[in-house]
């Protein structure tokens, strides 16, 4: 049985996703060696797009900047606090303004699953 645990945020690495122009990068706290049943991390977006369909459902929480999330049939905007849903297939950009934002996914392990 897995036990909980603190994951300190300096231990989060961060990973380049986008820009120039702009920059956007992504911390994985809850990786599959941790669950297989569902991610989680931080991200950081400041004046860049990214183009991606998501793979599965995941949920990102507000916490600091101006964070936006460009679909097909609207642009949802979040500031400190606020939460978006967005379901599996959706295609987005995501971009922001010195934003940062905690997101969790499931299933976590969607790359294996997409392999098999």
């Amino acid at each position: 049985m897995a036990q909980a645990r603190l994951i300190k945020g300096s231990e989060i690495s961060f990973t380049h996703r986008g820009g120039p122009p702009g920059h956007g990068e992504v911390g994985r706290a809850i990786s599959t060696d941790i669950s297989s049943s569902m991610g989680a991390g931080i991200a950081r977006f400041d004046d860049c797009s990214i183009a991606w369909t998501v793979l599965y459902d995941e949920v990102v929480y507000v916490v600091e900047g101006l964070f936006r999330l460009v679909t097909p049939d609207a642009v949802l905007e979040g500031q400190a606090g606020d939460v978006i849903w967005i379901p599996e297939g959706t295609q987005l950009r995501y971009e922001g303004e010195q934003a940062t934002i905690f997101y969790a996914v499931y299933p976590g392990n969607w790359k294996e699953m997409l392999k098999g």
